[in-house]
């Protein structure tokens, strides 16, 4: 059976998510970015084996009032760069506005650092990467709630 995978496209981190086969959306992994875009895509296309994976649907960064800003320009050219690479695999957009605030929500504060201090370097990191494989999961089901919507007679 083929599946979707969300991503999440951040400047350090790429949160994963997949869509299992009773149409929820769960986070699965966070890959760090790559000094290349061939370097993102040949990772990605591991997943996406290992998945069974047919299309990626990549959250849009919109500005708040709906446009276009800066990070959607590199969205873009990231997915316009590792396209050619992922063949046979199905690339669309979905909204993501406010994604990574709700996925905030859901994981919760970060946890204190030991002897109740502030967090390590690596509590923060891993508390990011929590957070972006979250977002990814957010980004997938609100893309499998529309298709829902839509095939519903």
């Amino acid at each position: 059976m083929s599946r979707l995978l969300g991503i999440d496209l951040g400047d350090r981190r790429i949160g994963i998510a997949v869509a299992d086969p009773d149409g929820r959306a769960r986070a699965l992994q966070t890959l760090r970015r790559a000094r290349t875009v061939t370097a993102d895509a040949e990772a990605l296309r591991r997943i996406i084996d290992e998945q069974d994976a047919s299309e990626l649907i990549v959250g849009l960064p919109l500005e708040a009032g709906g446009h276009e800003g800066p990070q959607v320009a590199i969205t873009r050219t990231w997915v316009d760069a590792v396209t050619p690479l992922l063949t046979g695999v199905a690339i669309r957009f979905r909204d993501e506005r406010l994604s990574s605030h709700v996925a905030e929500g859901r994981v919760g504060p970060m946890k204190r650092g030991r002897s109740g201090g502030p967090p390590s370097a690596t509590q923060r990191a891993a508390h990011r990467a929590r957070i972006d494989r979250e977002a990814a999961a957010i980004i997938l089901q609100d893309e499998l709630d529309a298709r829902a919507r839509v095939e519903q007679p």
